[in-house]
């Protein structure tokens, strides 16, 4: 997607405009669908979800506060991004939580909702061996996060899904060059086979797993960005 190309938005009902576009564009980030630095145009959004500028710019300022997006000169808004160090820090406090969340989401999945984990992980291998990075993007996200809220802990997945709302544009440095690798099975596999076992520790494991295995070269990515000079600081 280049920064010119409109913005993928559902038109919003006339109750709590503000919030609903807020959560739009918030899952929009979450869901890796926005790039870092991606320029928005309040005029362009509110075009797309067909309201006015007011409650745009009320949902995008929320965004800025939440660290999602940042405000540049002349209202110049844009698609926070990721500097090596913070992201080290975003997935060394996920190797933390995420876990911790699949773990007490155990007591509380059924076996169809494993299944529908199963489903969507098919998607994102499909859309791998097809070359649809942004679908692979999406249903890494909707895999992991679909997990997690079957935890039934709000706050935490409130702390997650704010670190994900941070992690997901980076997460288009994944494909092509940053493709998961395993030295096994996917990682993913062992976590639903761990899940229909009902075993915590190696559900745990399997999870903490994806992140450092499957994301060495992802890792790898961002940090020959970072020697190029092209993984900026923000503000920058």
């Amino acid at each position: 997607m280049s920064n010119a190309e409109m913005i993928a938005l559902e038109p919003v009902g006339s109750a709590s405009l503000s919030d609903q576009i807020f959560h739009q564009l918030r899952d929009q980030l979450m869901s890796g669908q926005l790039l870092p630095h991606q320029r928005l145009r309040i005029r362009d959004l509110a075009t797309s979800l067909g309201t006015s500028e007011t409650p745009v710019r009320e949902a995008v300022f929320q965004l800025v506060r939440d660290g999602a997006l940042e405000l540049k000169a002349r209202h110049y808004i844009r698609v926070r991004g990721l500097t090596l160090p913070e992201y080290l820090e975003n997935r060394d406090i996920r190797l933390l939580l995420e876990p911790m969340a699949g773990e007490r989401a155990l007591a509380h999945i059924t076996a169809s909702e494993i299944e529908r984990l199963a489903a969507i992980h098919r998607q994102l291998i499909e859309a791998e061996q097809t070359g649809a990075w942004r679908e692979a993007i999406t249903a890494n996200y909707a895999f992991h996060i679909g997990l997690y809220r079957h935890s039934q802990l709000p706050h935490l997945i409130e702390v997650l899904e704010r670190l994900w709302l941070r992690l997901g544009p980076m997460l288009n440095h994944l494909y092509p060059h940053g493709h998961p690798r395993y030295d096994g099975r996917h990682q993913h596999e062992n976590i639903l086979d761990a899940l229909r076992r009902q075993d915590r520790a190696d559900l745990a494991a399997s999870i903490r797993e994806d992140m450092l295995e499957g994301g060495r070269g992802f890792l790898s990515r961002l940090e020959a960005l970072t020697k190029d000079g092209r993984l900026t600081p923000s503000g920058v």
